[in-house]
């Protein structure tokens, strides 16, 4: 007998990706997950050298509650899967000038640094902690797993967005609160992690601030690749089905009497789906994989159009020592604003920079050899439709100069680092399929967000969903797993599936 359930392509094993599956297939979906590289995760890849197990990308994990819904819709446990371990301080914030902040989730810590910089700024912050739970109660409880699929869904939420300002700026929100620089810096970085400028992202980024106070940060006990692998698990214990090393080349739409049939290619041959949910690169998805679509034309002029996020360049490292550090560093430069402007507005790599250090070795001594350490630090660099910068002549050169500028929290560093590896811009191209490089896709920006922002259904291409930073609710952890609750909803409603109904597929034993 046939298995008439609908089949479901999901082009990415990203976690906005894999999130989806594990929905659509706890549902009641037959689905396929295509990745094109050889390991599942996207942007949280994994390489591994000399014992050094280096997480490529997100390594800030959020909201717990959102990735412990996966496994709960599906009768599972997640702690019979991977465990997260909290972190504290939730970041260490250095500045050029010495001076040092521990930002964590408590409320009298946190007055207590903001007091030793500038006491009347006391109350100010207590009134932006206010603020950013109010915008967290709208803009994450009630906006982020909701799909924005008509005009009329914006309209809705208009008179929310006006009241809390979303037209302000999170570096303007956080100025009207708070005098001291360091402070305001301090309040407003967090922007940067999900692709956007804090002069330009919108206040609604300023829930990020209430909701690490709220669930805290967190790490995941043999790295993020190590609940990339729980996902997976989850999946295929769903009777989910993943396929790495198989890029899908083309996606051909057929409408049929029952509704669209989507034709996917890849090198084992033309299989049929009855819907596809991409969490691969949006113009990559347009330009690409739907190119055969007449409506895919017009959606990729679009986005070539759009505002677009900033370039990485990654330093991955490994040390024949540990260093005295916390596990997530962010080391601000002489220039805030102004390398800001350089990094989303510039033409060239600015002369100085500020550095995001990620030591996973701090919580999770396992991720290295004995005795040593495994870090990446990242620098926010000009995408390359910005910039022309020839990073085969540059990287090496730059990595040094990166090492040498962390010297001053790690002494002596560049004479123990072992080995080292990098991804710049051409390679978030080439690995990634990432527009200009860019590492959270389209930027923050108020007129990107929501029904501004591609749809978690696609309008004009029958049967196509989108899924993962590009789409609603936006970049991060916590956004693209929202992401696909808000897709999936929809690609149920639409495949006639009930998303409440008590799993299906093969729930294999987990051994005790």
């Amino acid at each position: 007998m046939s298995d008439r359930r609908p089949r479901v392509a999901v082009v990415g094993s990203g976690f906005g990706g894999l999130a989806a599956a594990i929905r659509l297939q706890a549902a009641g979906a037959r689905v396929t997950v295509f990745e094109a590289r050889d390991k599942p995760g996207g942007r949280a890849y994994v390489y591994e050298q000399e014992g050094h197990v280096f997480d490529a990308g997100p390594t800030v994990i959020t909201a717990p509650q959102s990735l412990e819904e996966l496994f709960t819709l599906a009768g599972r446990s997640m702690r019979d899967y991977v465990e997260l371990l909290p972190v504290t301080p939730f970041y260490r914030l250095v500045w050029s000038d010495g001076d040092v902040m521990d930002y964590v989730g408590s409320s009298e810590a946190m007055e207590a640094e903001i007091a030793r910089r500038d006491p009347t700024d006391v109350e100010g912050y207590r009134r932006f902690v206010a603020y950013s739970k109010e915008v967290f109660e709208t803009g994450y409880d009630e906006l982020a797993h909701v799909p924005f699929l008509r005009f009329s869904d914006m309209v809705r939420c208009a008179p929310d967005l006006i009241r809390l300002r979303a037209d302000r700026s999170v570096y303007k929100t956080v100025a009207r609160y708070v005098k001291n620089d360091h402070v305001r810096q301090a309040l407003s970085f967090h922007s940067l992690l999900v692709g956007g400028n804090p002069f330009e992202t919108s206040s609604i980024y300023t829930l990020i601030h209430y909701l690490e106070r709220k669930w805290g940060v967190f790490f995941p006990r043999g790295g993020t690749g190590a609940l990339v692998r729980g996902l997976v698990r989850l999946l295929e214990d769903l009777g989910g089905e993943l396929r790495l090393s198989s890029p899908v080349t083309k996606i051909d739409v057929e409408a049929t009497p029952s509704g669209p049939r989507h034709q996917v290619t890849t090198a084992r041959g033309v299989e049929a789906f009855d819907a596809t949910v991409s969490n691969a690169d949006l113009h990559h998805t347009y330009a690409k994989l739907f190119a055969s679509h007449p409506a895919a034309a017009r959606t990729q002029r679009k986005l070539e159009r759009s505002d677009w996020s900033m370039g990485l360049f990654v330093l991955y490292f490994g040390a024949d020592k540990n260093y005295d550090i916390a596990h997530h560093t962010v080391v601000f430069g002489p220039r805030y604003k102004g390398l800001l402007d350089d990094i989303f507005h510039g033409h060239a790599l600015p002369d100085d920079f500020s550095l995001y250090l990620h030591a996973p070795t701090v919580t999770d001594p396992s991720l290295a050899p004995p005795g040593r350490g495994t870090y990446y630090v990242l620098s926010p660099v000009p995408h390359l439709g910005q910039a022309d910068i020839d990073w085969d002549a540059v990287a090496p050169v730059y990595a040094e100069r990166i090492l040498a500028s962390l010297e001053g929290i790690m002494p002596d560093l560049r004479a123990h680092v072992t080995v080292r590896r990098w991804m710049t811009p051409r390679d978030f191209v080439s690995e990634l399929g990432a527009f200009h490089g860019s590492a959270f896709s389209l930027a923050p920006r108020l007129t990107q967000s929501a029904w501004f922002r591609p749809h978690n259904r696609d309008p004009h291409i029958p049967g196509l969903y989108i899924v993962g930073a590009g789409t609603h609710p936006g970049a991060g952890v916590p956004g693209v797993v929202g992401s696909a609750k808000a897709t999936a909803s929809v690609v149920l409603a639409d495949l006639g599936l009930d998303a409440d109904a008590a799993p299906t597929g093969a729930l294999h034993e987990v051994p005790a």
